[in-house]
């Protein structure tokens, strides 16, 4: 277990020694999301009958900031090892794909939750926010960080340069979380695009997520739930089938 510890270790001192950057940047980009959305829609807006808009809010900024950087610390990992060269130094050491795989996504999910839980706590000045079912969230806080995690080594694997990478990010990750319903209830969007929502599964972790604080959702949990599980098991296979392979990272 010693090369698997120093894996993990290694990739939570490489987010962590530049925080400022990793860590307290996203809070304040979540934190900037709350403060121009709650002014604008706060006093326009209710959702699920009686939740004020900035506590609607808020669990989807603190989801969308664990999806964002459990998918950012993974994949930027893994290009910045293959640009450098220094890739071979992981691979040399007798750590099966397994461990390999574990220490990246663990590593991410930290992150990730990281961030989320300085978003929570920043925002709790300006909104009352319930917790009335804990479980939930934390459930699918580390499941969406796995999720995220997983598809983030799948990029990092399969990217050669760092605009290839941004691909990902831009073109999938970014408009798969801004149209899941972090600002919005999809009850509020036409019949056609509620059922294009749920083709999109960063809705269901979210959704599920926000059911943690408020009790009340647009969909069941235990939808949620499965879509999320299915989500990490079908990425978790297809990464740990990469790392078998050694694809693109064995030369």
């Amino acid at each position: 277990m010693i090369g698997f510890q120093t894996l993990l270790k290694k990739e939570i001192l490489r987010f962590w020694k530049v925080s400022f950057q990793t860590v307290a940047a996203p809070i304040l980009n979540a934190v900037l999301y709350l403060l121009i959305f709650s002014h604008v829609l706060e006093r326009h807006i209710t959702v699920y009958g009686e939740v004020a808009y900035t506590s609607f809010l808020v669990p989807g900024l603190v989801m969308m900031s664990v999806l964002q950087n459990a998918f950012a610390n993974s994949s930027s990992s893994l290009i910045q090892s293959k640009i450098t060269g220094n890739m071979v130094f992981m691979l040399l050491p007798p750590l099966s794909y397994r461990e390999f795989y574990v220490a990246y996504v663990l590593a991410a999910v930290a992150r990730g939750l990281l961030v989320g839980a300085g978003v929570w706590l920043a925002a709790l000045p300006f909104v009352h926010l319930p917790l009335q079912e804990p479980l939930w969230v934390l459930t699918f806080a580390v499941l969406g960080g796995v999720v995220l995690a997983s598809f983030g080594v799948i990029a990092g694997i399969w990217a050669d340069k760092f605009d290839q990478l941004a691909a990902f990010q831009n073109f999938i990750v970014m408009p798969l979380t801004m149209l899941s319903g972090v600002f919005y209830s999809i009850h509020s969007l036409p019949a056609f695009w509620q059922g294009v929502s749920h083709f999109n599964p960063f809705f269901f972790m979210i959704d599920g997520f926000r059911y943690g604080f408020f009790g009340q959702s647009d969909v069941s949990p235990w939808i949620s739930l499965a879509v999320a599980v299915a989500s990490g098991l079908v990425l978790a296979a297809l990464t740990l089938a990469m790392l078998a392979r050694g694809y693109k990272l064995r030369g």
